[in-house]
């Protein structure tokens, strides 16, 4: 498994892919924190110092970047016949669907390392310096670790479904936001009568919301690896039928 983890990973930062993934994210919630004024995500035009833009706004970017970097994590391999070969290796179905994921959570994570910037200028700026509600923002970063994770579990499964990258992309991006914020939409307009806070729990979007506030709730925990688990058997499934 270790060394798949790693080849998947040179994959990412071996190629352009990664950085491509890494250089959109960073542009792309740069130019709306720091530049753009008129969507309501600048930093600056806040009353307080905090991050609540940034944790607003990374979800929103994730929904398309990250199926974008796991369509190809099986698509491609179905597509080139590579994945008879990975069959044949001396490693569980498990740890093969594992091995991806982790190396795309890897990624995730060092995308988000160079927003720290984000956090130590916020800090500073506060009147007074260091008025920024720190353990808020750690428990968002968790909270969006957390987020980011689920999606790659979904846009993996997606990517299993289909030897296409393109569907695979368009089946991710459709998964990904039906969970973060289509139950949430479904309840919130009270279209389903007493079933509307179920279909909300359902959904992503009112727990990664509880624990960017602060609330780091287990139930809220449980949720999130609760679809990693349940995407990634997903995954499994589809994988262990290809080879019958």
């Amino acid at each position: 498994m270790r060394a798949l983890y790693f080849k998947e990973i040179r994959s990412f930062l071996g190629s352009i892919t990664g950085y491509i993934f890494i250089f959109i994210f960073q542009i792309v919630s740069g130019y709306m924190l720091w530049v753009d004024r008129s969507f309501g995500y600048n930093l600056l035009e806040g009353a307080e110092a905090d991050l609540i833009p940034f944790f607003n706004l990374a979800p929103w970017v994730f929904l398309i970047l990250i199926p974008a970097i796991t369509m190809r994590s099986f698509a491609e391999e179905k597509r080139t016949g590579t994945i008879e070969l990975l069959f044949t290796r001396p490693i569980s179905d498990l740890k093969i669907v594992l091995a991806k994921y982790l190396a795309s959570v890897s990624l995730l994570i060092i995308t988000l390392i160079p927003t720290f910037v984000y956090y130590l200028t916020m800090h500073y700026i506060g009147d007074p310096v260091g008025i920024m509600d720190d353990g808020s923002a750690l428990a968002s970063y968790f909270a969006l670790i957390l987020l980011g994770s689920a999606f790659i579990a979904v846009g993996i499964f997606a990517s299993t479904l289909t030897s296409s990258q393109i569907v695979s992309l368009i089946l991710g991006v459709f998964f990904c936001s039906l969970l973060y914020l289509g139950f949430f939409l479904i309840g919130n307009y009270n279209l389903i009568g007493n079933l509307d806070s179920s279909f909300q729990y359902i959904g992503m979007y009112s727990h990664y919301i509880d624990m960017m506030e602060g609330a780091l709730n287990t139930k809220d925990v449980i949720y999130f690896v609760s679809v990693n688990v349940l995407f990634i058997f997903g995954a499994l499934t589809v994988i262990k039928s290809l080879k019958k």
